[in-house]
């Protein structure tokens, strides 16, 4: 099925729809008034009023002394209200609202004493307008025309300036030109002066051009709007028709197409939205013949503004039928239906959706895709925080009002927020009492027996008990705190609402409870918080389940206790080493695996290898030495030197640095013996001459160094005894 998707933003912006409004309220009046220039950029447009008895007219001097003249949307320039007043005419100034603020920066600027360069078409009434509110204002069209007369003259370029931008120029040329201008001058004033509509009108025409087969850009060729639009087009899509009416529109180069964009400029009025709509409704009936169709020959199109339609056929199979599909609205509806949508008139109480176009300190101007721009109250969406109004909403965003007063003569509509939200709140609040679903707010202020929650903008009191809070806890600690809290009731009639905070976090907690014995497995590694420590161990919550490291498992060094590694809320990483289902309890293990010093000490040292070792601890039977860090090594008092001693400390001290030999080791009790002596023994030969002489029979043999000492002194398996007599 063929899809159609039209722009919520095409047709008159706001600017346009006021100025046309102008037009026929003061043509109905007077009957013959005169218009410098064309009032928009729309030829057909222009005929339709000029029917009504409007008199468009190129320069002042045509027009007569005392007559109502109509100033365009775009602006006319200074001397031309001068010379307007000078012959007495009454002026009606339909100038857009945005155009009528560059001019007033320009006239600033000019007073300052600065340079204005104006960037647009230096050929558009707009600019020509701006330029003369500035004496010596010069206009740039392009990027590269800025930065060549900036280049060209380093005069310019240091002397006091006023960049502006023709209000529908891109915003690409407005990035480049802010970089060429932060390069190449010292003191220049910047402002973004281009509509805000006009960026979203392109924004929405860049997505529509990047989904689509083919865009139709609807829009005449003088207008300054439209033929950005076409360029943007061109860059997304390859096949783009730029037409100004219907009678322009080739079907045949669409028909190939599944799905096709729809855009037009801010001159473009309803009326030739509908012709347009009515001949893109005959692609219904081109299903029969396209085979025949398509194989006639392809015209490619050229992705550059071009005054005549761009067409591109391709030798695809029939096309489905027409799906018309909206921006704003995804239902399934005809295409006249749709437009008809986008031009209707509002009435007081009708509930609306517009796109933020500006936001000001008083007011958020809303376009609402129709000939009105709505308005509303600043004040319509500030919260309890006293937030920023840049904070709360942004350019683009969308938002959904209660029309409270129109005014079709100025093209205006008062809208409500708060008034539309109100009666949509409590229905969604008494559905999240129903549904039992959870909803966020903040706590506002504390009150007798618990706090109040603003809900979406309603107050909801939370009992003590409901707080989530120990009896007898301060409520006061919870004021300005966003909670998440259950509807539990809601009586409409008495505007009471009662919530629960309390049921979101038990919920959450057996949820996450469930979740961890369902998950759970030996390896699996967690990030915890230190809830308790014992003497025994830590114990880790892991998200709603407490496990328990044990001393051994928190570090690879000797530690006394573990407080000597973590600490009550420590947020550790930690894995599981068991745990059993039935009696719900799980160990974990703190110390790295990857970092175990016995596996380090392995891949270095071997039985007969000298390392250099530190003296840790003295005992009555020897001294326990630091061989890497994380393993010691047990220096046996018959080892430690080469005579009889009758205590270690006679030999070394804590904190000694030694070489020692390393004379066995037990790599299932992770035991290592050491041998100081072993070094300065002398060679065979002579220890026998020495042992006849000392009356040695048989020197220790190296099996027999092999035992285990306890942290008490405790000597267990074949340790040489130590004889306490000289």
């Amino acid at each position: 099925m063929r899809t159609i998707e039209i722009a919520s933003t095409a047709g008159f912006c706001g600017g346009v729809a006021r100025s046309v409004a102008k037009a026929e309220a003061t043509l109905q009046q007077e009957g013959r008034v005169y218009c410098l220039g064309e009032l928009v950029h729309n030829a057909d447009e222009v005929r339709r009023l000029e029917s009504l008895g409007l008199i468009t007219v190129q320069s002042a001097d045509e027009v007569p002394a005392g007559a109502v003249v109509l100033l365009r949307c775009h602006g006319v320039a200074k001397e031309v209200y001068e010379a307007l007043r000078a012959k007495g005419a009454e002026i009606v100034d339909a100038t857009c609202d945005r155009v009528q603020n560059i001019q007033r920066l320009a006239a600033r600027a000019g007073e300052q004493g600065r340079k204005l360069i104006v960037f647009g078409d230096p050929k558009h009434p707009e600019v020509q307008g701006i330029c003369s509110w500035a004496p010596g204002s010069v206009a740039v069209e392009t990027p590269e025309a800025l930065e060549e007369m900036l280049t060209n003259d380093s005069k310019l370029a240091a002397s006091p300036l006023c960049l502006l931008f023709q209000s529908t120029q891109t915003e690409k040329n407005l990035k480049k030109s802010k970089e060429i201008v932060k390069k190449l001058c010292t003191n220049c004033e910047i402002f973004d002066t281009i509509c805000f509509a006009t960026q979203i009108r392109q924004k929405e025409a860049l997505d529509l051009a990047s989904r689509c087969g083919a865009m139709v850009v609807i829009g005449g060729k003088n207008s300054a709007n439209s033929r950005h639009l076409a360029d943007l087009c061109a860059e997304k899509c390859a096949v783009v028709q730029f037409v100004e009416n219907a009678d322009e529109l080739d079907l045949s180069s669409l028909r190939a197409f599944d799905t096709i964009g729809i855009t037009a400029g801010a001159s473009v009025p309803g009326r030739i939205l509908k012709e347009v709509t009515q001949k893109m409704d005959e692609l219904n009936n081109m299903v029969e013949t396209a085979a025949e169709q398509a194989a006639e020959p392809v015209v490619e199109a050229v992705a550059e503004p071009v005054a005549e339609p761009v067409v591109e056929a391709a030798a695809e199979p029939a096309p489905a039928p027409v799906e018309v599909k909206s921006e704003a609205n995804e239902t399934e509806k005809s295409f006249a239906e749709l437009l008809e949508d986008s031009i209707k008139t509002i009435y007081n109480g009708d509930v609306v959706k517009g796109v933020v176009a500006a936001i000001t300190p008083t007011e958020v101007t809303l376009d609402l895709g129709t000939k009105h721009s709505g308005y509303i109250p600043v004040e319509e969406f500030e919260d309890e925080n006293g937030t920023p109004i840049e904070e709360l909403i942004h350019i683009g965003d969308t938002v959904e009002a209660s029309v409270v007063r129109v005014n079709d003569v100025e093209g205006t509509v008062m809208l409500s927020k708060k008034r539309l939200d109100a009666v949509k709140n409590w229905d969604d609040v008494e559905a999240a009492c129903e549904n039992e679903t959870v909803v966020e707010g903040v706590v506002t202020e504390e009150n007798k027996g618990g706090v109040v929650v603003k809900v979406k903008g309603l107050r909801v009191f939370v009992p003590a008990s409901q707080s989530g809070l120990p009896r007898d806890a301060e409520m006061s600690q919870l004021l300005k705190q966003k909670v998440q809290l259950y509807i539990t009731e809601v009586n409409k009639a008495r505007r009471r609402i009662v919530g629960s905070i309390r049921k979101v976090a038990a919920k959450a907690r057996h949820e996450a409870i469930a979740r961890i014995w369902d998950e759970i497995e030996v390896g699996k590694r967690y990030h915890g918080t230190v809830k308790s420590l014992t003497s025994y161990g830590a114990f880790v919550d892991i998200g709603g389940v407490d496990g328990m490291v044990h001393v051994s498992e928190l570090s690879w060094k000797r530690i006394t206790k573990p407080a000597d590694v973590v600490a009550v809320g420590d947020e550790i990483d930690v894995y599981v080493i068991n745990f059993d289902r039935g009696t719900r309890k799980i160990s974990l293990g703190y110390k790295d695996p990857n970092e175990n010093p016995w596996q380090r000490f392995m891949s270095q040292y071997q039985v007969g290898d000298v390392a250099s070792v530190r003296i840790v601890k003295l005992m009555t039977f020897g001294a326990f030495a630091e061989i890497v860090p994380g393993v010691d090594g047990l220096i046996h008092i018959s080892q430690i030197a080469n005579r009889r001693i009758g205590k270690p400390d006679e030999v070394l001290t804590v904190g000694d640095v030694v070489d020692a030999k390393i004379t066995a080791i037990d790599e299932e009790k992770h035991k290592v013996s050491l041998s100081i002596r072993a070094l300065s023994e002398p060679a065979p030969a002579q220890r026998r001459v020495r042992e006849e002489q000392e009356g040695i029979n048989e020197a220790p043999r190296a099996d027999a160094l092999i035992y285990e000492v306890s942290e008490t002194g405790k000597v267990s398996g074949n340790a040489p005894v130590v004889d306490d007599e000289e």
